[in-house]
């Protein structure tokens, strides 16, 4: 099991230092706000997903472990999923769509049970 920090994943949107949207004019002379395509925050996580997909497909190149198992907030397990290589993928065993940041090392175990052999 290894812990993997990502301070900026607890930030929200407001904090992350974004300029609001632009504005313009349009024929008539309304004002009309552009929009961000993703949100702040959709993109720290995706990033974070793409880094840790590329830590993940190093270990497996490397032979580092023989199975994965996932463990991340339901929309983040999304993003790490999309983000990892097939060959890599197929290396996950199971998935637990749960916010496990809180939790000491010591209770995982009472969390995992079920989802792998502890």
């Amino acid at each position: 099991m290894r812990e993997i920090p990502h301070p900026e994943g607890r930030l929200k949107n407001k904090d992350i230092g974004v300029d609001k949207p632009g504005r313009s004019l349009d024929s008539s002379g309304r004002r009309h706000a552009f929009t961000n395509e993703q949100e702040p925050m959709a993109h720290v996580s995706e990033q974070f997903a793409k880094q840790l997909s590329e830590l993940l497909e190093s270990g497996r190149v490397q032979h580092r472990y023989s199975k994965l198992v996932l463990v991340a907030k339901p929309r983040f397990l999304g993003n790490l999923r999309a983000a990892l290589t097939p060959q890599t993928a197929a290396f996950v065993t199971a998935t637990l769509d749960k916010d496990l940041g809180g939790v000491e090392v010591h209770a995982m175990p009472k969390y995992l049970n079920g989802v792998v052999q502890i």
